[in-house]
């Protein structure tokens, strides 16, 4: 997610020579730098000295201890901080870094490496009206951004469109399958199925009707469209779908309160 942001950020007008990045694997620096021009250190402290956001793209097992490691530069130079780490609340986060900080949790999703990404933010009550605008620039260079009021929301954001994409992989895998049984060649049911998908995602994103609405006017009544349509409802494709976000969403807490028990 860090080289997506990179990349969304430069594609977007943002001098490489204003980011600077950290990681304790040199390699990837060494990457980075060579890919964007970046600056690079090893050194987090030193980063946050030189910044007025910091991007803290790390896993939600690592956090505790990255946070605690740079509470004091977060301290002394209050820049903005924006979590990624799916999970770990806004008052973890805010307590592992001494308190009074400008925090905006955010939920992109792999997308974003393609600057085609959906994510939620959330800010707090530090978060002022132009570093909230500057977060949210941030991320709309690697795609949509949405505002959240209510931070208990994060966690549905994270089982629609932070493990969306899996649950569209899983159903163009299942459409192709099917195909390929059907007795076309694996390419041709591949191709077809993903161009559907990026054609069907396309004219929603783009239509004046609503996705029920458009289902309704490619579906003949007696055609062959309506019978696949019957086959899935009779199926329970929609419980399926609402069984599957609050089995992520449930989850989603259930992390939350491990990764916070600090």
């Amino acid at each position: 997610m860090a080289s997506s942001l990179i990349g969304g950020l430069i594609a977007d007008g943002c001098p490489a020579n204003n980011l600077w990045v950290t990681d304790l694997d040199q390699a990837k620096l060494d990457y980075l730098a060579k890919q964007f021009s970046v600056n690079t250190t090893i050194n987090n402290n030193e980063a946050i000295a030189k910044s007025d956001v910091v991007a803290l793209c790390v896993k939600p097992q690592v956090m505790y201890a990255v946070t605690s490691d740079i509470a004091a530069a977060v301290q002394d130079k209050k820049p903005m901080v924006i979590s990624v780490a799916a999970g770990i609340r806004e008052n973890n986060l805010q307590t592992w870094l001494g308190g009074n900080v400008a925090i905006v949790r955010v939920m992109p999703n792999t997308p974003a490496l393609i600057q085609t990404g959906a994510s939620g933010l959330y800010a707090n009550t530090h978060v002022s009206d132009d570093q909230r605008n500057l977060a949210e620039s941030i991320l709309r260079a690697v795609g949509l951004a949405l505002w959240l009021n209510d931070e208990a929301m994060m966690d549905v954001v994270t089982a629609l469109s932070g493990s969306g994409p899996a649950y569209f992989f899983y159903v163009m895998e299942a459409m192709e399958n099917a195909a390929i049984n059907l007795g076309l060649e694996q390419k041709t049911a591949q191709l077809l199925t993903l161009q559907t998908a990026l054609g069907a995602a396309k004219m929603a994103l783009e239509s004046e009707f609503d996705v029920a609405e458009l289902r309704h006017r490619v579906t003949s009544p007696g055609g062959t469209t309506e019978q696949a349509i019957k086959t899935l409802q009779s199926g329970q494709l929609e419980k399926l779908f609402s069984d599957a976000l609050t089995a992520a969403t449930n989850r989603s807490k259930e992390l939350a309160i491990e990764f916070g028990e600090k």
